[in-house]
């Protein structure tokens, strides 16, 4: 089944039910339910002491502001933008965690230990102690912070002409919101920075076509809990989330080419797709009766699909084949042999949420070095080697924590109303078409489905037949 893409709104939760069975999932998958004293005591000192010592550069002057969802309180990247004569430049401040971060310290050991940040219905468990994330280290406003610094400056087409990097203190003007940004952008009264998010995130995304790179739109699955108790929605992305984005992305891409340069470093890579899959996702495309132009590439197709309509929906997860294998590869003397990410169609490394992700608090320390023309420090090359499978056993639990706490809210929603039929559309199939998965409108369930020549793509009547909340399990068949 594809990974469903999900918005976790921040609850507390009353229901028993649902947090004894994410209790249950955190055992089974070794989540942490708190930090060690240890943990703790190291994080108070290091406010109390302030950052570690480094060089840095007073940018307290530019007028930062953070784009996020409301609630967000681990503030990872500030921004300002600018016209810079014909072209553009883009700031872009990341929450620099390694000025709080002792090298083998307590919190250091823990951060690897739980690699990113864990998602739940009930919560999140934070990849560092809130006093950190949530509070010295994050980026909130009114707040002299230590952070690492990106400067690029875009020509008038947005392509990249210069890249700063370094140690800055920073200090953000305002804590914004997608909506709010997105209100402001469309009805003028943006500020000249706000305003060139559209227009730098179009010719980005433009660079992203011309590259030929993949997105795969889909609107989120989100989880909300009130006092009426759970419910799921569907909630389609804003253009401004995508222009935001599209910064993150050229930070990343000017990480790894930096490192690259450099020769050390760790990247994330995906292999192109294989030929094969291409055409096999044309074949089904045909069957769906979705166009696919003469000579159009792959990205171009899967770009415009909408997933408000059934066989478009079916199509795009079927697209998500093509972008299997993702892996991190770290490096230091030798340039990996396929250092390319196929989906972004460019080298790229994870480099703009260290607060949430382990792997970018040491390509942020590597990228500062390398600007400075010098080496690495011992415990960032160090680490190298080990971070590859680290960020790959915790991805792998944060997928199933992630999918387990949907299953399980899934499953309350419908445990009382087994033997009912509803509505669906099948968005994928397996096993010669005897089972697949459905997508359901009301309420937003995506499961499992059995019965014979499945039609991909197409509305069909489903009965519920099992919903255990035990398991986790929710099953239809076609009625």
């Amino acid at each position: 089944m594809p990974r469903r893409r999900v918005h976790l709104a921040p609850a507390q939760s009353t229901d028993d039910e649902i947090r004894g069975g994410l209790a249950d999932l955190r055992a089974e998958l070794d989540v942490p339910t708190e930090f060690p004293s240890a943990v703790l005591a190291e994080a108070d000192a290091r406010i109390k002491d302030g950052p570690l010592p480094a060089e840095r550069t007073d940018a307290t002057d530019v007028p930062f502001v953070t784009i996020d969802p409301p609630g967000s309180m681990d503030l990872d990247q500030a921004v300002h933008l600018s016209r810079q004569g014909s072209g553009f430049r883009v700031r872009y401040a990341i929450a620099d965690v390694a000025a709080w971060v002792v090298p083998g310290g307590a919190i250091d050991a823990e951060a690897r230990r739980r690699v990113v940040t864990l998602y739940a219905p009930d919560g999140r468990t934070p990849l560092h102690p809130p006093a950190l994330s949530e509070g010295a280290a994050s980026l909130l406003p009114d707040h002299a912070a230590p952070a690492i610094l990106w400067t690029i400056d875009l020509d008038s087409s947005g392509a990249p002409t210069g890249v700063d990097v370094r140690a800055a203190t920073v200090r953000s003007r305002a804590q914004l919101t997608y909506e709010g940004v997105q209100r402001s952008i469309e009805d003028g009264s943006a500020d000249d920075s706000l305003a060139l998010l559209r227009d730098i995130g179009r010719l980005r995304e433009q660079a992203e076509r011309d590259r030929g790179g993949i997105t795969l739109p889909s609107p989120e699955q989100v989880v909300e809990h009130d006092e009426d108790g759970w419910s799921l929605r569907s909630r389609a992305t804003l253009p401004v989330e995508d222009w935001n984005a599209q910064i993150s992305l050229l930070t990343g891409m000017c990480a790894a080419q930096l490192m690259l340069d450099g020769r050390v470093g760790v990247l994330r890579t995906l292999p192109a797709a294989q030929e094969r899959d291409v055409e096999r996702l044309r074949r089904v495309a045909l069957a769906l009766g979705v166009d696919w132009p003469s000579g159009a590439e792959v990205g171009d197709v899967v770009r415009g699909l909408d997933a408000a309509v059934p066989a478009q929906a079916a199509l795009l997860a079927e697209a998500t084949t093509l972008l299997r294998g993702a892996a991190y590869v770290a490096f230091d003397g030798e340039i990996p042999e396929a250092p390319l990410h196929a989906a972004i169609a460019a080298p790229y490394a994870h480099a703009t949420a260290p607060l949430r992700r382990l792997v970018d608090r040491f390509v942020g320390a590597t990228c500062v070095a390398l600007a400075a023309g010098r080496t690495p420090d011992d415990w960032v090359r160090e680490a190298l080697p080990s971070l590859p499978e680290l960020m790959a056993g915790g991805d792998r639990r944060a997928s199933a924590y992630e999918r387990g706490g949907l299953d399980l809210v899934e499953a309350v929603l419908l445990r009382d109303r087994v033997g009912e039929v509803f509505d669906g559309v099948v968005v994928d199939v397996a096993d010669g078409g005897s089972s697949g998965v459905v997508q359901l409108a009301d309420p937003v369930v995506r499961a499992r489905v059995d019965g014979v020549d499945l039609p991909l793509g197409h509305r069909v009547r489903v009965r519920l037949t099992d919903a255990s909340v035990a398991d986790r399990r929710v099953r239809f068949a076609v009625d």
